[in-house]
């Protein structure tokens, strides 16, 4: 399915994502948890998973997530669940396969690099952390399992550094699988641009680390729609080639996501501003539903 996306890459066409997986699943009643988000739920409620990627592929998505980003190699191990992840995800993916079956939409395994967070909160306790032997370990094994399961690509998202970032993606070219990375960032105090809960990580440092990967797109995501203009002048430094943006809207309360703040026209509005940047590639993070993404692909697709 993938050679599908690649053409329209190569042609310069747009390319529409699906919307926010994780806080879909928690819009349908699916419990979140404090521990590990969404992760769970591919093993309890695996037909609220495929009737959320099923509406995406209604509302027009080429590509959509499988349920794969809660499930970080880092937190797993963290919580002795190293096994687990491997099972929740092969059950992400065949939600994702049963709701794509059929048709020509492409299947995307999501790598995260999140950490433990203080308790409450979505910010990572960096008190937590892995030698880079031991991280690229643990998402080698994870990254593997992915393509053993058969995604068409990997998607890095909530990149946000120089290190884990780096070390989980180059762990992911190593299947030779398509990759895309995501960039996740936030404003610092002093105004500028940082890695989503990594106030020691300028946009300005890990953006040219990471694309020197040579991935086939990079995105910023999960970033608030005010701060994405600027992102995205920042990468175009960097990064010439294909460019992709899905936003956040909303904010976390632990254990869920509270909707809001911005609506499909506003989305379709700043997405017509962040092609005008150079952005083929559109959809949205967490709080964007299908209804967004359905806007998006009438309008951005005529």
């Amino acid at each position: 399915m993938y050679q599908r996306i690649a053409d329209k890459l190569a042609k310069g066409e747009i390319i529409v994502l699906d919307g926010g997986t994780g806080t879909d699943i928690q819009r349908r009643g699916a419990p979140m948890s404090a521990e590990t988000w969404c992760a769970d739920v591919n093993a309890t409620h695996p037909h609220i998973v495929q009737q959320v990627h099923e509406d995406y592929i209604t509302a027009g998505a080429d590509i959509i997530a499988a349920n794969t980003f809660a499930t970080s190699a880092l937190a797993f191990n963290y919580r002795k669940r190293d096994d687990d992840l491997l099972v929740l995800d092969r059950a992400a993916i065949g939600a994702a396969k049963a709701a794509a079956r059929g048709s020509t939409v492409a299947i995307a395994g999501s790598v995260s690099t999140q950490r433990p967070v203080i308790p409450g909160t979505d910010r990572t306790d960096l008190n937590f952390n892995w030698s880079h032997e031991e991280a690229l370990a643990l998402f080698r094994r994870k990254v593997h399992n992915l393509k053993d399961c058969g995604v068409d690509l990997i998607m890095m998202e909530m990149m946000r550094d120089c290190d884990y970032s780096l070390w989980a993606s180059e762990a992911a070219l190593e299947t030779r699988l398509p990759l895309w990375i995501g960039l996740s960032v936030e404003r610092r105090a002093d105004g500028k641009l940082v890695g989503f809960g990594r106030q020691d990580q300028l946009l300005e440092d890990f953006a040219p680390a990471l694309a020197t990967l040579k991935p086939d797109v990079m995105s910023i995501m999960h970033t608030s729609p005010n701060d994405t203009d600027e992102a995205i002048a920042v990468l175009r430094r960097h990064w010439s080639g294909p460019v992709g943006t899905y936003p956040e809207s909303g904010h976390f309360k632990s254990p869920d996501w509270v909707f809001g703040e911005i609506t499909e026209s506003e989305l379709l509005e700043k997405s017509r501003a962040w092609r005008e940047q150079g952005a083929t590639v559109f959809g949205g993070c967490c709080g964007i539903g299908p209804s967004h993404i359905a806007v998006l692909s009438k309008e951005m697709k005529a």
